[in-house]
């Protein structure tokens, strides 16, 4: 089944540089467009779309205002906010009125196709940088490490160990590869045993513990 996709973003340029990057994908099908968040609110209302890629700064209504409108809808979209900014308010400000991901407008063009059809089947997408910002945050504001923790890792193997001190930066699977000098498809078979391993579903998780061992 093709998702219906309309891509919000003042810049003209950026509305057609993703179009075409979308257009050869058979999943996905961009269907409308909108210059600023007030456009996109009103496109959808009178014609749903599946997901809509947001940009934060845009005139008249911003990204997260959209946001927040079209998830408070009976029916709401799936969003991902496209955007030049990584700041921690802007991560957070976004995610807390619901947004489903947030990519950074410098990731790598088959990344953009992969996180939209993860979020489409209800997963949720952070560029690394994101994920890392979302550490620090949770992080910084636990009150007191669970040095309990360690014990969990212990059952890592030390690939697996090496795997998620990367998780802990909050490095790309690319990065990670590219790091241990291994492929992207055997990072992702540490990844999954780590979670297994460690009872955690995603990897703010997982770098969470780590910091809390006092391992990153």
């Amino acid at each position: 089944m093709t998702a219906r996709i309309m891509i919000v973003d003042d810049d003209p340029l950026v509305r057609s540089g993703l179009k075409l990057l979308l257009g050869g994908d058979l999943e996905l099908d961009v269907v409308a467009e909108a210059a600023n968040g007030q456009e996109a609110v009103q496109r959808h209302t009178a014609d749903p779309v599946d997901l809509l890629l947001m940009d934060l700064r845009m005139p008249v209504m911003d990204g997260i205002a959209a946001t927040s409108e079209l998830k408070a809808l009976d029916a709401p979209p799936s969003v991902i906010v496209l955007t030049t900014f990584d700041a921690d308010e802007y991560v957070v400000r976004a995610l807390a009125v619901g947004a489903d991901g947030f990519l950074l407008k410098d990731t790598a063009p088959e990344d953009i196709v992969a996180a939209m059809k993860n979020v489409l089947r209800g997963q949720p997408a952070l560029s690394p940088s994101v994920t890392a910002a979302l550490i620090k945050q949770v992080v910084d504001r636990r009150p007191e490490p669970d040095r309990g923790s360690g014990a969990a890792l212990a059952t890592l193997t030390e690939r697996e160990h090496d795997v998620a001190i990367c998780l802990a930066k909050g490095a790309s699977n690319a990065e990670i590869a590219a790091e241990l000098f291994m492929s992207v498809a055997t990072v992702k078979a540490h990844i999954s045993h780590i979670f297994t391993k460690l009872g955690t579903t995603n990897r703010v998780q997982v770098a969470i513990i780590m910091h809390d061992a006092g391992r990153a």
